[in-house]
């Protein structure tokens, strides 16, 4: 699979990833990461509005898993359970392991699959491998940390490529 760091679309937060958007994606499953992506990683519970966002998601067919390269399971557990979805744990994103095993317990294959998250090097290049659509966020709540600063430095000129692409579409 091609190994590239340009997602296929870069949107403001998940609220953007709309019913209509991903039937028009041909999207079925849609595997969100969790840290900054969905909530800030301060943030314990799901709150209101993504409990709304899942159910508008259900309502129009589409599958939500969490693909997560989180550390403790307990954290993505208490999400999931909360939200009522599936997730794969110590998914070792960018490895198409993860992704491979999301897609085989939903019974859906990469063509109608994609990726929610807000890192290049996992969940993009992940996604990227994986044969699926890679759809990126910006960080809720924010980068935390020097580490993660630079990293969202660096992938400013990734994003803005994407930009560029679907500007033309």
């Amino acid at each position: 699979m091609p190994f590239s760091l340009i997602p296929h679309r870069v949107l403001a937060q998940y609220t953007q990833v709309t019913p209509a958007l991903l039937k028009k994606l041909g999207v079925r499953l849609l595997l969100c990461d969790l840290d900054y992506t969905l909530a800030p990683k301060s943030v314990s519970r799901p709150d209101g509005a993504l409990h709304a966002w899942l159910e508008e998601l259900r309502a129009a067919g589409v599958t939500v898993m969490i693909l997560s390269n989180n550390r403790s399971s307990r954290r993505v557990e208490t999400f999931c359970r909360d939200l009522g979805i599936r997730y794969v744990g110590h998914a070792g994103k960018p490895s198409r392991r993860g992704y491979r095993e999301a897609m085989a317990q939903a019974g859906i294959p990469p063509e109608a699959t994609a990726m929610l998250g807000d890192k290049l090097l996992t969940d993009v290049l992940g996604a990227r491998r994986s044969g699926i659509l890679a759809l990126m966020v910006e960080p809720l709540g924010g980068p935390v940390g020097v580490w993660n600063h630079v990293l969202h430095l660096l992938q400013r000129p990734c994003k803005a490529i994407s930009k560029r692409r679907c500007m033309t579409l």
